[in-house]
């Protein structure tokens, strides 16, 4: 668990870096406000929190929306233009010389 910990938010950080640094902000006024019972400061927390999340649900809906399908890009024909080789067999009456 402590090394998934950093991962997970090193990855969210890189992603948003804006609504990551604002629900930690909410995060660390939640828990002052919750542990010091100012339930004002623990109310903002949660609101900001709250705010943050809602925020960054809402761009990833707008991104996989304006996210037009893309078409596989092919480097090479689905046919050969050349005719294909014929199979070579081996004749076995006439060996090769060694």
């Amino acid at each position: 668990m402590n090394a998934v910990w950093p991962r997970f938010l090193r990855a969210a950080y890189r992603k948003e870096p804006i609504s990551s640094f604002v629900i930690t902000v909410g995060a660390v006024d939640a828990a002052i406000g919750g542990l010091d019972s100012r339930w004002s400061l623990f109310s903002f927390g949660l609101g900001t929190v709250g705010l943050a999340l809602a925020l960054r649900w809402w761009l990833m809906q707008r991104q996989q929306e304006e996210q037009p399908e893309q078409v596989p890009q092919y480097y090479l024909p689905p046919r050969s233009s050349r005719p294909q080789m014929p199979v070579l067999s081996v004749s076995k009456k006439n060996p090769p010389p060694h």
